[in-house]
């Protein structure tokens, strides 16, 4: 040290913390808010709902942090190499003394003018009642042909023909080609479906796809033009708009009558695979044929009952001839034990009475042998062996008047040996 001269001052000593947190308040009061447009790089969303990305151009750098809140009112997913404006607020995290802006809204760069366009164009179409739900058809489960409106150079094109050869190769698919990006867009695709509605009208198809990959939102701006909403609010069939990714919502969605996050999920909508089909058909058929079944063997149970109940005239015979047999072994046991108990009382008693008990005995023996002529003139085979019939008729009712008969009608005739089948030429009334 030179004698004479003034030491320099020593510079304040920081603890680390109160230095990043000196620069973080520097930053606020001279910076915040900032508006910063670059290119996304190094994506990432947390467990917790925070999105983790950088921002880059060929100058710079910036890490940015956006936390769950702010992220929730995003209407698309960033994903690198998009081009984005963000606004939020520079500082520091100080725990590893990093430069970081905390993001509090983004969207895609330019969007902004587009946007709003967007959005006053959609207020104004919703308010004619373009986007009615009540105007919006049910899709056919089977359409007869499907009708596709997009680019012949968009892979938009090979996904849904792959999709639907898998899956509904026996439905024919008209294609009408059309630009689907650029000033002269809406024109083609307005044109393409109006060709598409002649061929609904014919009955070629009845379903029309509308569909392209995904975009910014100037690349899609075509199905935003409401010369393409009118377009397809006349649609005479059911159209599916699968334009763009999930994310992606255009003008042409809210007045399609449904739409499909993706190209191939519109395809996916109109194809019940046949493979699904013929499974349902053969479910169907196995649940008919049981049904049948079941309703046959119902019938044929009542069917039984019935003849059960009903019986046939020679049954009926066979009983009564039972019955009668029964009665007479019945009355002859009687007789037999009377009889019987006659003997023992004449054992007994004086001889004088013998010849009354024998006279009474010899009148029982007559009562029994007119009982038996009795019985027997109630067989009713002694009136069929003297060359009768009993008659019935197709329901099993006996017939005793020719008032009964018809010509032509079929009859059952039970003789005294067999059975017979007859037909009435003509009644004859006495």
């Amino acid at each position: 040290m030179v004698d004479g001269q003034n030491p320099a001052p020593s510079p304040r000593i920081w603890q680390v913390g109160a230095l990043c947190r000196a620069v973080a308040d520097f930053l606020d009061a001279r910076l915040n808010p900032v508006a910063v447009r670059g290119e996304v790089s190094g994506f990432s969303r947390a467990s917790s709902g925070h999105l983790y990305f950088s921002l880059k151009d060929p100058q710079g750098q910036l890490r940015c942090a956006m936390f769950r809140r702010a992220a929730g009112l995003l209407d698309f997913t960033p994903r690198d190499g998009d081009l984005v404006e963000v606004q939020g607020r520079i500082t520091v995290y100080e725990p590893r003394g990093d430069l970081q802006l905390v993001v509090e809204n983004l969207r895609r760069a330019g969007q902004g003018a587009w946007y709003e366009r967007f959005l006053r164009l959609k207020a104004d179409l919703e308010a004619q009642g373009l986007f009615d739900e009540d105007r919006k058809r049910p899709l056919p489960r089977q359409p007869r042909g499907i009708g596709l409106v997009t680019s012949l150079g968009a892979a938009a094109l090979h996904d849904v023909a792959t999709a639907l050869r898998r899956r509904v190769p026996h439905i024919p698919v008209v294609l009408a080609p059309t630009a689907v990006q650029g000033p002269q867009a809406a024109g083609e695709i307005v044109a393409a479906l109006e060709a598409l509605y002649r061929q609904a009208e014919a009955g070629v198809v009845d379903v029309i796809l509308l569909v392209r990959g995904g975009g910014s939102i100037e690349d899609l701006w075509s199905f935003n033009e409401e010369v393409v909403a009118r377009a397809i609010v006349r649609s005479p069939v059911p159209l599916v708009s699968g334009v763009g990714h999930e994310t992606d919502v255009t003008i042409a969605d809210f007045c399609a009558d449904l739409r499909a996050p993706t190209p191939t999920a519109a395809a996916e909508l109109v194809s019940v695979p046949r493979a699904e089909l013929l499974r349902q058909l053969d479910g169907a058929g196995e649940l008919l044929s049981s049904l049948v079944t079941r309703r046959l063997d119902v019938a044929e149970q009542r069917l039984d009952l019935a003849a059960g109940r009903l019986g046939r005239p020679s049954s009926r015979l066979a009983g009564l001839q039972r019955q009668v047999a029964q009665l007479g072994d019945r009355l002859r046991h009687a007789v037999q034990l009377r009889g019987e108990r006659a003997g023992a009382v004449l054992t007994q008693r004086e001889s004088g009475k013998r010849d009354a008990l024998a006279r009474r005995l010899q009148r029982e023996r007559e009562r029994l042998h007119r009982a038996e002529l009795r019985l027997q003139l109630l067989d009713p085979k002694l009136v069929l062996r003297r060359g009768y019939a009993l008659l019935t008729d197709e329901h099993g009712h006996v017939v005793t008047r020719a008032a009964q008969t018809r010509p032509g009608q079929p009859l059952h005739g039970t003789l005294a040996e067999g059975e017979v089948d007859l037909t009435v030429s003509q009644p004859r009334l006495l």
